[in-house]
C-alpha cells in the first residue's frame, strides 16, 4: 500500500502546470512584459522565457495564425454553373501552388463547414490530409450537441494521424458532441470478409447513422501514384494500382473509385471496403469536398461529374486545369449525374442557391 508521501507525488507536476498557465496568461492575455512577470512570480527574466517555451511545448499554449484568404468568385460561379453544384469556394494561391496549400484550404473549408452545422445534426467524416487540414482549422466557440460519424474504416498505423478514427475524435474534442466509430479496417482481403464485418451490429449501426448524415466532409483521392493516399498507405501494390488505372479509374471519394465521366469502376475493390456504399454517400444532402493542387484535376473532375461533391473548396490552379480538361472532353455536355445516380440538366447555379441553413431542416 503506498505511503501518504508517495501518494502526493503528482502534486508538484500539477503545480508546475498551473505555474506555466499563469505565466502564459500574464504574457499572452494581459500583455505583461517578461520583466514584470519575473517580479510578480519571483523568478529571473530568463526563467520566464524558459517557462513560456515549456508552456508551448506541453500544449498549454497553442499559437494559431489566421492567414487572410483571397477567393476567386468568377471561377466559383463557373464551377457552380458548369457542374450544377450548390456552391463553390476557390482559394487564390501563388503560381507555385504548394506553400501552405492544405493549410489555406483547411481554413477555408472549416469556415464553410461551420456554416452547415447546427445542434443535433449529423456530420460524416472521411480521412486524408485535406480532411486533417480542415479539422486542424476548426474552432468551437462552445460545445453543442452533434453526432460525428466515421464514414470509412480505420487506416493503417502509418497514416494514424489522418485516418477517420483519429479525425472523428479530434472533431468531437473541438466542437463537442458524440463520436461514432467504425472499428474495422477500411479495406479487407475480400468481399466476403467485408460483408461479415458490415453485418456486425456495432458496424451496421454506425453505417446506418452514416446514411442519415446531414453533412459529410470528403477528401478526393487520386489514382496517380504520386498523389494516391491509399497506395502510399499500403492498401494495394503499384501493379494493382496500375490495373485500376487501366480500368479507367481516375480517383475516389470514401474509397469508391470512378472514371473521368464519374462512373463507378473497380467493383471488386469497392466490395472490399468497410464504408458507406455509393448510393448511401450520394444520398447525403451536403457533400463538402476539399481538394487542392493541379495533380488532383482528373480526380476532382470525375468526382464532380459523378455528383460525389456538391459543395467544393479548392484552389484556382486546380480549377484552371480542371476546366481545361472538361472543355477538351465533353461526354456529359449539359448533363450531370446527381446523387440518385440519374442525369439532370445543369441549373442556373448561384442564382438558385438557398441560404445554407434552410437546406437542412430538422
Amino acid at each position: 500500500m503506498p505511503s501518504p508521501r508517495s501518494a502526493k507525488r503528482p502534486a508538484p507536476r500539477t503545480e508546475r502546470a498551473e505555474l506555466l498557465a499563469n505565466v502564459a496568461a500574464m504574457y499572452y492575455q494581459e500583455d505583461m512584459l517578461q520583466e514584470a512577470i519575473a517580479r510578480r512570480v519571483g523568478v529571473t527574466r530568463s526563467m520566464v522565457s524558459r517557462l513560456l517555451s515549456e508552456a508551448r511545448q506541453r500544449g498549454i499554449v497553442e499559437v494559431r495564425i489566421h492567414r487572410p484568404l483571397q477567393f476567386d468568385g468568377d471561377l466559383a460561379a463557373e464551377l457552380v454553373s458548369r457542374f450544377g453544384m450548390q456552391e463553390a469556394h476557390v482559394v487564390v494561391v501563388p503560381e507555385d501552388g504548394n506553400e501552405r496549400l492544405l493549410e489555406k484550404l483547411g481554413q477555408a473549408a472549416a469556415g464553410v463547414l461551420k456554416d452547415f452545422l447546427a445542434p443535433n445534426r449529423i456530420l460524416g467524416v472521411t480521412w486524408g490530409t485535406a480532411i486533417r487540414a480542415v479539422v486542424d482549422a476548426l474552432e468551437g466557440d462552445a460545445p453543442f450537441p452533434l453526432k460525428v460519424v466515421q464514414l470509412g474504416g480505420a487506416g493503417q498505423s502509418r497514416i494514424r494521424d489522418y485516418d477517420g478514427h483519429a479525425l472523428v475524435q479530434r472533431v468531437v474534442q473541438k466542437l463537442g458532441g458524440e463520436a461514432f466509430y467504425l472499428n474495422a479496417p477500411l479495406i479487407v482481403e475480400n468481399a466476403r470478409t467485408a460483408e461479415l464485418l458490415l453485418s456486425h451490429r456495432a458496424i451496421r449501426e454506425t453505417i446506418e447513422l452514416g446514411r442519415q448524415c446531414d453533412v459529410a466532409v470528403l477528401g478526393v483521392g487520386s489514382t496517380d501514384p504520386r498523389y494516391s493516399t491509399l497506395y502510399h498507405a499500403g492498401y494495394f501494390t503499384l501493379d494493382e494500382l496500375k490495373n485500376m488505372i487501366e480500368a479507367g479509374a481516375v480517383g475516389n471519394v470514401c474509397g469508391l473509385h470512378f472514371n473521368l465521366r464519374g462512373e463507378p469502376t473497380s467493383p471488386e475493390f469497392d466490395r472490399r471496403l468497410v464504408s458507406l456504399r455509393r448510393q448511401d454517400l450520394l444520398g447525403i444532402p451536403i457533400r463538402l469536398g476539399v481538394a487542392g493542387g493541379r495533380g488532383k484535376a482528373r480526380a476532382l473532375l470525375g468526382a464532380l461529374r459523378g455528383g460525389y461533391v456538391n459543395v467544393l473548396v479548392t484552389d484556382n490552379l486546380l480549377v484552371g486545369e480542371l476546366l481545361r480538361l472538361d472543355k477538351e472532353a465533353k461526354p456529359l455536355t449539359g448533363r450531370r449525374v446527381p446523387r440518385d445516380g440519374g442525369a439532370r440538366d445543369v441549373g442556373s447555379g448561384i442564382a438558385n442557391r438557398m441560404p445554407r441553413r434552410s437546406r437542412l431542416p430538422r
